[in-house]
């Protein structure tokens, strides 16, 4: 393998037969780490395994060094500053390090005698979020969570409208996990820079993957997590504005690493590998959301002409290039999947896929019950092929006209 950035892309292919591997459609749950990645990261776990925060010597240094150069890579995909990059294990410790930081913070240093206690966010949320806001509810803050409109969008007159001299934060999902539409970002952070309310976004699912400009959306804060964009679990960062600067306290006490925001030792490989898969992720974005938009308007349009009563779950348009949350009438989501084992798809959120209950997301978007239930998730990636959508297209075809054909389908 080589390093270059200019490398073909590497492809896993692998034809759907008998005792091999389903077809993996689930990229928005978690994604293979490009073999590009893994090249960069192995030499941090063997010959260059010194402590990044030892720096006396040169085990320290070269380690240090390479979180470094990691840390510059995450920030160019966004336009920001490395000093503005801290290191989480993913995007809910970043998540929670965000609203929880900056929520402890405004009460311990109020402004000219007033404590800013109030926050808001979208009802369509990850569950790090909600349940971050919800924590804050406990502790005596309050909190508006905002409806969406039909489509997955915000309704930026109804965000203005829950606004007050007493809100601190704002959070809003870049582009959303489970049915992949893509926030307004730019009027939000105008907006919340208007009336001096930070401006956070979890853009887990939407960095390396749509065009994001920290400045020129007016984010102050932006969560990001390794495993969505071909590299390694257990990684992730969030930006923090410096000018002007927004203050956090942290949430782990320890030794003072990534300047007193989150102690610990930093797990070099994994810094080495999330950089790498930015860098990767910033090279290639463009050709890449163009393939993806092809096979994903390939698979809709093959599923609509064979399915009657399909529907797409939000915006048709403003949503991520390789993500489709479809409705199959009358057919529970999870007798869909174990119908097509050959393919793996799956209801919605990798963290609330256990659940029996219909998605909050989609009854957020005012589906009914029935619909929320026959909802299933599909995500195409980086190692997706033609001949893998056309595949799933017909299995899935096939599957739920094999379904709606029998008298009683289990529920």
């Amino acid at each position: 393998m080589t390093s270059s950035l200019a490398d073909p892309r590497p492809r896993l292919s692998f034809e759907p037969v008998v005792n091999t591997p389903p077809v993996y459609l689930d990229n928005q749950s978690t994604t293979p780490v490009d073999p590009r990645v893994l090249e960069a990261m192995l030499p941090y776990f063997t010959e260059h395994f010194g402590n990044p925060h030892s720096t006396s010597h040169a085990y320290g240094r070269v380690a240090a060094e390479a979180i470094e150069r990691a840390r510059g890579e995450i920030a160019a995909l966004i336009q920001a500053g490395p000093r503005e990059i801290v290191f989480t294990s993913g995007a809910t410790e970043a998540n929670n390090l965000a609203i929880k930081g900056a929520a402890h913070f405004a009460r311990a240093h109020p402004e000219n005698g007033q404590v800013r206690d109030h926050i808001v966010a979208l009802q369509t949320e990850h569950k790090c979020v909600l349940e971050s806001c919800q924590e804050l509810e406990r502790e005596g803050f309050t909190v508006t969570y905002l409806p969406v409109e039909p489509d997955g969008l915000a309704s930026l007159a109804a965000l203005e409208g829950a606004l007050s001299e007493r809100t601190l934060l704002v959070s809003v999902m870049a582009a959303h996990n489970e049915i992949g539409v893509i926030q307004p970002l730019a009027e939000i952070g105008a907006l919340c820079r208007s009336k001096g309310v930070l401006f956070h976004t979890d853009a887990a699912q939407a960095f390396g993957k749509i065009p994001l400009d920290v400045g020129a959306m007016k984010i102050d804060l932006l969560s990001i997590s390794g495993h969505k964009i071909y590299g390694p679990k257990g990684i992730g960062a969030l930006y923090i504005r410096r000018r002007p600067r927004v203050r956090l306290l942290p949430l782990i006490d320890g030794g003072g690493q990534e300047r007193g925001l989150r102690s610990g030792t930093l797990p070099t490989p994994l810094c080495v590998g999330l950089g790498r898969a930015a860098a990767i992720a910033g090279a290639e974005m463009a050709e890449e959301a163009k393939r993806l938009r092809r096979l994903r308007d390939t698979l809709l349009r093959n599923l609509a002409r064979r399915v009657p009563g399909l529907c797409v779950n939000g915006d048709v348009e403003q949503r991520l290039p390789g993500s489709l949350n479809l409705s199959f009438p009358e057919i529970p989501a999870l007798t869909l999947i174990e119908a097509v084992p050959s393919i793996a798809i799956s209801t919605g959120s990798a963290c609330t896929s256990a659940s029996v209950e219909p998605s909050y997301v989609l009854r957020a978007l005012g589906l009914p019950d029935t619909l929320a239930n026959a909802s299933i998730r599909i995500g195409l990636g980086r190692f997706t092929t033609a001949a893998e959508v056309d595949f799933a297209a017909d299995a899935l075809a096939a599957a739920a006209n094999r379904l709606t054909r029998q008298e009683d389908i289990p529920t």
